[in-house]
């Protein structure tokens, strides 16, 4: 079975509209190791305008995560964030910390509407003013909010591209991911797991449709970032 690492997923309960239980949780992450799972990066989401401060928000993850810490079957986990941006969010005090412990990659997502420049404009000002290596999470979702162009806009952000193993289920957007394998060597893969029922973790489906080099592309990433 091959080594697989997740880049994004929600396993941690309670903290977001993720795992809703340590059970969830635990049962999740039994799943995911039953896939070929060996290396989890937990990503809760992270909305600035929701959030009091980046302490806040990290000493609320650090309590999910001691919920089942020790328990899970896969042992090798490193917390995130899925930092969704929006305006003035490369401003924000200690924004870097929202980075996956042990790298330098800050998993970010776009928002759900139509392309404007200063959402690149954050992407690079997050990158150039940290020196982190931003992660663009589930790139083949934006198909219904931006123009092919606007795509290639984001495309060309020297980025990591993050994709969902769900993605390998549609035709469109399997066709994006395959172009972002094609010509970008660097993606990643991630399940976006929420749940053990309509967002499960999906690896089998991964396993499945992609060849070995791109698994070891995407599990690269980790390493080639890493502190």
């Amino acid at each position: 079975m091959a080594f697989l690492t997740e880049y994004h997923c929600h396993i941690l309960p309670g903290i977001d509209d993720g795992a809703d239980s340590v059970e969830t949780s635990l049962q999740m992450v039994e799943m995911m190791r039953n896939q070929g799972v060996q290396r989890i990066c937990a990503t809760p989401h992270f909305y600035a305008h929701r959030e009091n401060s980046v302490a806040d928000y990290l000493e609320k993850r650090q309590a999910a995560f001691e919920k089942i810490q020790g328990q899970t079957a896969v042992q090798d986990i490193h917390l995130g964030a899925e930092v969704a941006i929006e305006h003035g969010i490369s401003e924000l005090e200690g924004i870097e910390k929202l980075a996956i412990e042990g790298t330098r990659i800050i998993l970010l997502e776009l928002p759900y509407r139509p392309y404007e420049k200063w959402m690149s404009e954050e992407i690079y000002n997050i990158a150039a003013e940290f020196k982190l290596k931003v992660m663009l999470a589930h790139v083949h979702r934006y198909l219904p909010y931006y123009s092919r162009e606007e795509l290639e806009t984001i495309l060309r952000c020297n980025a990591v591209y993050q994709i969902n193993n769900e993605a390998f289920a549609s035709w469109k957007e399997k066709k994006i991911a395959r172009k972002v394998m094609a010509e970008h060597t660097h993606f990643a893969f991630g399940s976006d797991a929420h749940n053990t029922s309509s967002r499960k973790p999906n690896w089998n489906l991964l396993l499945k449709k992609v060849k070995r080099d791109a698994l070891d592309t995407s599990n690269g990433m980790f390493e080639k970032y890493g502190i």
